[in-house]
């Protein structure tokens, strides 16, 4: 059993799960405010996809972009629930990727507000989609690493503090 849990914990170093809990964490932080510097664009944007009611638009281009940034804060702090919060957003994000793909839309994916590079140049929702996949790879990987640290993927903050 000891030899199994050595292994687990090369498989998942600790540096590593800090490093791509910081990264995913900025990334939220930094696509939210993108977003709430100019919400009309970004409500535009949620339009274009005629997912929602056209009187839900602006609150969601607030509220979404909001929502990243407290998930992305509190994985900075490592907070009981912004990993699942992250993970349900990454979900969310790529279910409507998916449906913008089957139903042939080509819009901006919205993903890092009005300035992002890859929405001025229309590059499509597709590798929207595939970011988003190696984003659910690193949520993956911050879960496993819980569970080999502290038995369950809620929080790591006793085991850091602890340094067990």
């Amino acid at each position: 059993m000891i030899i199994f849990q050595n292994v687990v914990k090369k498989m998942f170093p600790d540096r590593l799960y800090v490093a791509i809990r910081w990264l995913l964490a900025l990334t939220f932080i930094y696509a939210g405010i993108t977003k709430l510097v100019d919400p009309q664009s970004f409500a535009v944007i949620i339009d274009a996809y005629g997912l929602i009611p056209e009187s839900w638009v602006m609150p969601v281009a607030v509220l979404l972009p909001l929502a990243e940034v407290v998930a992305g804060a509190g994985l900075i702090r490592d907070i009981r629930g912004s990993l699942s919060a992250i993970t349900g957003l990454l979900l969310l994000f790529m279910a409507i990727l998916g449906y913008g793909i089957r139903m042939g839309l080509d819009v901006d994916c919205g993903c890092f507000g009005p300035e992002d590079p890859e929405g001025l140049a229309y590059a499509g929702i597709r590798p929207a989609l595939y970011r988003d996949m190696v984003m659910m790879l690193a949520v993956i990987y911050l879960y496993g690493w819980r569970v080999s640290r502290c038995g369950s993927g809620i929080s790591s903050k006793k085991y850091l503090i602890r340094g067990e």
